[in-house]
This record gives C-alpha cells, structure tokens and sequence, in this order.
C-alpha cells in the first residue's frame, strides 16, 4: 500500500481521517505522524457535527496499534486449545491451510458447516460486506443473522417509518423538551451531551429513562429509574394518557399515520399505577412526564439501544418511536425522534455485493453456543471469526467457549489483536487497524459518510480485511471480481456505487454530509419511507412474528434464588469490546447500597455473582446511582477483568427478543454472596485468574 501522499518518510506530518468504530458519532481526526509512527491522535473540525473534540477512546487507540496484544505474524496452533501456544507462520501457509480445510468441509460435510462470524469490530463499509461476503455466498456458507445489538429497534424504526432519518445532534439546541431514553452518551455518543447542555442552558427540560443514575440522568428534570424490561410499560402508559385525555394529535394522526386506533385498544389497559407497579416508579413521575411531553414543543426522543436489550425489547421500541407521532411532534426543527441515520443515504451493501444470497441456513449470532454444539446436517466444522470477539460478546459465554472449544472443530480469528476468541483458535490472522487501511465510514448517529486513509504503513504483516479475503477466494477458486486487489481499488469499487453526490464530496474533501445539510426536519425535509408515506403505528407483520403480539409485556424472569437484574451497560473504557485488552484493573459490579447490606457485602468487598448458567467473580463497588434490585457490571469485558476468567455474559440466557431476534443481555438474573477468603489487590494491577476466584468458598 502506498504512504499517503502528505506523510513523507521522515519527519511530522498530519493526516485526517476519520474513526469507523461502532458509535453513533464517526469523529474525524487529525493523526500526528513521526517517521511512521502515530503520535498522536486527535479530532479535528472537518466533521462540524464532532468539531475537533474525540472520546479519550480513541485518543488512546496508538496503544491498541503497538500494544503487547497487537497481532504482527499469522499463527498457527501448536499445542492443545487454548493453551496460548502458537508458532508463527507465513501468510501463503496460513491461507493454504485455511482454503485446503474449507475445501475439504465443503467436500465431505457440505458448505454449510462453515460458519462466517462478524459484527462491530468497525462500521466502515469496506472493512464488511464486500468481498468477504462474495466469498462466503458464492462457496455457499451458512448465513449469520447479524442480531446482538440493534436488531429490535432497527426493526421497529423499519417498521414504524421505514427507517426515516433522524434527527440529528445539531438540532437538540432548538428542543424545549429532550428525552434520553435507553442511552448514556456520556459513554457512547458523547457528541449529543453539548447540544443537550445548550438546550437546558436556554431552558428545554430533560427527561432521562434509565435504571441508572447517569451524568445525564443528575441533570435531568425528571429520571425514570425503570427496572429493566419495563420500558414499554412506561411508553404505553403514556400513550394512554394521550389517547384518553385529548392530547393525542388527531389530526396529525388522519393525516399522516394508520393503525393508531389499534394502538390505542393495545395501551388501554397500561394505567399510571400498573406502569408504575410493574416498573418499580412513583405514578406521579410518570404522569408528570406524559404531561409534560404533550405540553412541551419541540420535543425530541433520543431512543438509544439499551431498552432493546431484553425480551419485550422489541415492543419498548415500538412504543417510544410512535410516541412523537401520537403527540404531533414533527414538522419543526428539534422535534420528533432520533434513532440511526443508517439508512440517510440509501445505501445498500447489496448493490456493491454483486454475488446472490444462497438459501442456505441462517444461524442467529445469540445462540453461537447453541449451534457450535447442537447444529447437526451438517454440524458446524468451521468458524471463521472477523471483526468480532464472540467469547466477550455473546450471549452464554460458557457454552460458547465450550463450542469452541470442540477438539472437531477449526476456527480461524482475523483480529488486530489477540482476543479471548483468537486463544481458542486453530489460525490466527493479522488484520490492520483504521489508521493502517482505507475504509468509508458511515455515521448512525448524523448523516455525514466520511473517508478512512491510512496513516502509516500496516504494522508488521498486517493485512486489510478486502485483500485477505480476494486471496482466499482466489485459492478456493471463486471469482470475487479484478476491484479486490488492494484495498484501495476496493475503495473506488465501493465509490462507483455510492451515490453521485456522495462520491464527488467523499472523494474530494473526505466527507459527505447527507440529508438537509446533515441536519433533516422530520416530515419537512425527511418523510416515512413505507410504501404509502405514512407512519405504520400497528405493523401487521410485526404482530404475527412476535410470540404474544406488539405492544405487550411479559413478566420479569426473576426468581426467589435469581432476584437481581444484572445489566451491561456501555463504559468510558471501550467500544463494546474494542480496547478491552487495555483495562489495567478488574471490573466492579456496582450494586445498591440496600442490595449489599443483607448479603453482608461492603465495599471492594469480593462476590460471587451466579445463576444457573454460570458466576463471576469481581469485587463490588457500593452505588446509591443504580436501583435497588439492578447490579451492573460493564459492557465488552474480557475474561481477565474479573477474577475467575468469566464476564456477565456468562450469565445471560440466549433467549431471543420479542421482535427481531435480539439479544437479551439485561434479562440475566441472579444472586450475588460474598466471597469470604478471596483476597483482592486494587492498586492498579491486573490480578491473575487465582485460586482466589475459582476456588474460594462463598459465605
């Protein structure tokens, strides 16, 4: 790959790019660049909507490039599964190796024993479905249902208003009234907290719809500290006091909606009391919100991901996204709902793809576990893993590391870095990081797409993700097309099919803005994207898909023996597992102050966290600012930030969302005990997994 054309071989120079990790914000960067090395990273002002200011995240991601973990050589297993021993090997023996197995699968058992597994790793466009995805179509692979995050309420916005794009974080500044509901962007999305300070300073109220006490929810006028998966029953109830109260906008809803009385007879029954009862909430808060949301104009809903995390995930989205049509929220800057702009430019990887979808089996990513031990005709033979790490990531995690654990079975790990997933590899492959590849990276959070240049040269034998794949496919003998040489002829093969208006911008200044100037007013300059323009309050396949239909509750999983509600949320520290390997100390379930006094537990006090499905063993951080009944403990984890090698994931059932398939990461339940002869140093170092952790007994 050639050096950028304004980072000469010696000396310092900046280059811009821009971040395509999995946020809603797509920052661009400036990248100090000394004799080839990265010096330093920081924002800079070509993106107006992130206007020179980056998360500490990727301010540190140099650490990530020339850390201890990064991946420089292609290896290949030499001792037992994950005894960490590994010989290095060349890229022609690495990929000859994978190419003569998948061969030898497909001649055997059949192509659908190997299984592609992606997801997040980074959100540009070059970096994932392209020619990874004409690869795996034409030898005909089993397909992955790409359903841990975003699936639920993806599927609502679909739904609702065919994916309308959103409002963006410009435009809070003019809202009087903004609702945060599911979303902490002081961890992820930190570039909505300006506008929403700027609104309050000019006196919008704040409403923030969390089980935690967040930086956001200690300013707000109004903090809903719902239990989890009690969302949609909030949403409903307000709902019914707009419909039965006169404050629904009738007219609005003739004009521009249909299905609204169907959605009324759903929320009937959803009183201020049994919302309240069933959420854990004083009824009066919750009736002050619903008054204040129909008093208040322009009001905006930012709809984050959190609520989707649980089995009625689906229908809490439905319910907060049709809220700001039932009250007439649209038509006026600051009003209406933000969700992803994914779909601002009508962009679809299929019309790059260029190779038909098989009909071949579809494996939904919550139950990898599940199908690594279960799946028969044929049984998968091999996992072929990139841009994902799905021991720290998915669901079950015991039964996932069991799956990969199978003496029969060959997985492969394309990383930057050596995961929990790539220790259990049989071939380990190098892929370069954002500042080593050209990439395209769209935001869901504005509407911009912005170019990913390189800025040194790949570390070590490092490969992007398009050449590797062209390779294989190449040794499998399938034709993936002449544009995959480099990554750069993919990136022009990309640009050919994005739109005109994108490409010249993309391609001349580094970045496309979008819809209204990146700024869109909903049903002004943006409208519903269904097939008749109107928003679908009750979508008819929606209903039939979900088990108990839309709209509806199903009880909380807790037990006598499993009471607690134990979340994941998103941190400071890494972008859901990325840089997760850069934690220098072990994770704390942050738990009520009234939840630890009768389990004898103070603070740094060692627990055991378990159900059912496994435990972990972290120390407990005393937290007045997470409800009674809810424990915590931090989103992308990898197994040596606890004690005894196991996350919260370890815990969560693999169950299925009610609407689109999703993971239900808040429905884990559990109990929490002291561990009593554990003994725990938190002065900064990374402990090991010790008998203190495994072994300790629990009082």
């Amino acid at each position: 790959m050639s050096r950028p054309d304004d980072e000469p071989t010696w000396g310092r120079s900046t280059v811009h790019t821009v971040c395509p990790l999995d946020c809603p914000d797509t920052c661009s960067l400036e990248v100090a660049v000394e004799r080839g090395a990265v010096v330093s990273i920081d924002g800079s002002r070509r993106n107006p909507v992130t206007d020179g200011y980056i998360c500490g995240k990727v301010r540190r991601f140099g650490e990530r490039v020339y850390g201890d973990a990064r991946l420089t050589r292609p290896l290949v297993r030499g001792g037992r599964r994950g005894d960490g021993e590994f010989r290095e090997a060349t890229w022609d023996e690495a990929l000859a190796l994978i190419a003569g197995r998948m061969i030898e699968i497909r001649d055997t058992v059949g192509a659908e024993a190997v299984l592609p597994f992606s997801y997040g790793g980074s959100n540009g466009l070059l970096t994932q479905d392209t020619v990874d995805a004409r690869l795996f179509r034409q030898f005909g692979a089993s397909r992955l249902a790409r359903t841990v995050c975003a699936l639920p309420t993806s599927t609502a916005n679909q739904a609702l208003y065919g994916k309308m794009p959103s409002v963006t974080p410009a435009d809070y500044r003019h809202a009087r009234l903004i609702v945060v509901w599911g979303a902490n962007p002081s961890s992820s999305g930190i570039h909505f907290v300006p506008p929403i300070k700027a609104a309050q300073e000019a006196g919008a109220a704040l409403v923030v719809v969390d089980p935690r006490r967040t930086n956001l929810a200690r300013r707000a006028d109004i903090h809903l500290a719902v239990r989890p998966g009690t969302d949609v029953a909030v949403a409903l109830a307000v709902h019914r006091y707009l419909f039965e109260n006169d404050r629904a906008d009738e007219e609005f809803l003739a004009a521009h909606a249909e299905g609204a009385d169907r959605l009324r007879e759903r929320c009937a029954e959803w009183t201020f009391d049994r919302a309240a009862e069933v959420a854990g909430l004083d009824p009066g808060l919750i009736e002050s919100f619903a008054e204040m949301y129909a008093d208040f104009s322009p009001a905006v809903i930012r709809c984050g991901w959190g609520l989707e995390r649980n089995r009625n995930g689906g229908s809490a989205a439905l319910a907060v996204l049709a809220l700001p049509a039932v009250a007439g929220k649209f038509g006026v800057r600051g009003g209406g709902y933000s969700m992803s702009n994914t779909a601002a430019w009508n962009l679809s990887a299929e019309s790059w793809i260029g190779a038909p979808e098989p009909d071949t089996r579809v494996v939904n990513m919550n139950r990898l576990g599940q199908a690594l031990l279960e799946l028969r005709d044929p049984p998968i033979r091999m996992l072929f893993v990139y841009n994902c790490n799905p021991v720290a990531t998915m669901p079950n995690q015991n039964r996932v590391i069991e799956g990969l654990s199978r003496d029969d079975l060959f997985t492969v790990v394309f990383d930057q870095v050596m995961t929990d997933t790539a220790a259990l590899a049989d071939v380990v492959l190098p892929a370069t990081t954002f500042l080593e590849s050209y990439d395209v990276a769209q935001s869901y959070g504005s509407t911009n797409l912005q170019l990913a240049r390189p800025v040194i040269e790949p570390v070590g034998a490092s490969r992007p993700n398009v050449e590797v794949f062209a390779e294989l496919a190449g040794r499998l003998g399938l034709d993936v097309g002449a544009g995959y040489g480099t990554d750069a002829e993919a990136l022009l093969e990309l640009a050919a099919a994005l739109p005109e208006e994108a490409r010249g911008d993309l391609l001349e200044s580094g970045i496309a803005l979008g819809v209204a100037e990146g700024a869109p007013v909903q049903f002004v300059d943006v409208h519903p994207r269904t097939p008749n323009r109107k928003v679908r309050l009750f979508p008819d396949e929606l209903e039939r898909e979900s088990p108990e239909g839309i709209y509806r509750f199903r009880p909380d999983p807790a037990t006598a023996d499993h009471p607690l509600a134990l979340i994941s949320p998103s941190t400071g520290k890494t972008v859901n597992s990325t840089l997760g390997e850069l934690r220098t100390r072990v994770a704390r379930l942050q738990m009520h102050p009234d939840d630890a006094e009768p389990r004898g537990l103070a603070d740094g006090d060692t627990a055991r966290v378990f159900n059912a499905l496994g435990e972990v063993h972290c120390p407990v951080a005393l937290d007045a600012g997470v409800r009674r009944g809810t424990v915590a403990l931090p989103k992308g984890l990898w197994r040596m930030s606890t004690l005894n090698g196991a996350t919260a994931n370890a815990l969560v059932p693999d169950d299925l969302t009610d609407v689109g398939g999703g993971a239900v990461f808040n429905d884990a339940r559990v109990q929490v005990a002291r561990v009593v002869t554990a003994t725990l140093q938190l002065d900064g170092q990374e402990p090991a997994a010790s008998a203190a952790g495994r072994d300790a007994s629990v009082h």
